[in-house]
């Protein structure tokens, strides 16, 4: 099965969706924040990546853009529940640099793994 490397500030959203990834029979690293995240990725680097957009330390728009330049074979899911007050849609910004699927939280864990069932699948091909 892929490597997946999840990464939320949340630590108890960045558990569940570690032990269900893990329950679907993933294998799951786990971060706090870009920052940490690229040490492990650049450690020993994951298939898949999920990351939230708002964290501290590095936030998942630069996350994405670090990871695009040097893993650009890793997929990217980005998650994200906050809304803009200006109306830009932060997930979409994420797509365009380089996220091949967003969701909005509150997500169910059938609709993460789902994700990184596709995700991982589309790399295969």
């Amino acid at each position: 099965m892929p490597r997946v490397l999840v990464i939320d500030d949340s630590p108890g959203l960045r558990e569940l969706m570690c032990i269900g990834l893990r329950a679907s029979g993933y294998e799951v690293a786990a971060a706090g924040d870009g920052r940490r995240a690229l040490r492990l990725q650049r450690e020993k680097p994951c298939d898949v990546i999920v990351t939230d957009l708002f964290m501290p330390e590095m936030d998942g728009i630069e996350t994405i853009q670090t990871v695009r330049q040097e893993f650009p074979a890793t997929a990217i899911i980005a998650i994200s529940g906050v809304e803009s007050k200006t109306g830009a849609d932060f997930l979409e910004v994420a797509s365009k640099l380089g996220a091949q699927t967003v969701l909005r939280k509150p997500f169910t864990i059938p609709e993460l793994i789902a994700a990184v069932d596709a995700a991982s699948a589309s790399k295969k091909a």
